[in-house]
């Protein structure tokens, strides 16, 4: 790692935050259109109530794809991804990688497995997710230097 690359102040979270908000965003302006539609409409009360569960379910759809997040502080990371949550030490992550193409960041662990850290992704802030990536690299490896 550069000797240049300033280093995230703890704690930080790190989550694909344009992707969440185009996904916040059109689950609610979906859900909106939707629920106004199924009042306009002249349809039964149970038709208009299975509109607005419909589009109450796209939004809890979108609203579970935007959760993904890395969060560092001084004694580990949190990773959360769409449906799980991982506790980790400093100890326990060995390496950061993000290779081209890959759809987010993976952890290699001290047990021999990797996890998938959803909260970097390249999708549409590549160089941020690169930076970010980055910036969890040298977080790891100066938490590695101190054990």
């Amino acid at each position: 790692m550069s000797q240049h690359t300033e280093l995230p102040v703890l704690p930080v979270t790190f989550r694909p935050t344009r992707t969440r908000v185009v996904l916040l965003t059109v689950g609610v302006l979906a859900f909106a259109a939707i629920t106004t539609i199924a009042f306009l409409l002249d349809i039964s009360g149970g038709e208009r109530s299975s509109f607005v569960f419909t589009a109450a379910l796209f939004l809890g759809v979108l609203v579970l794809l935007s959760r993904p997040r890395v969060s560092a502080d001084e004694s580990g990371l949190t990773v959360v991804n769409l449906t799980t949550k991982r506790r980790l030490e400093w100890a326990e992550v060995l390496r950061v990688n993000l290779r081209n193409g890959d759809p987010w960041v993976s952890l290699d662990l001290s047990d021999g497995t990797s996890l998938a850290a959803m909260g970097i992704q390249p999708g549409i802030a590549k160089s941020q997710a690169i930076a970010d990536a980055r910036a969890l690299r040298g977080l790891v490896e100066r938490h590695s230097a101190e054990d």
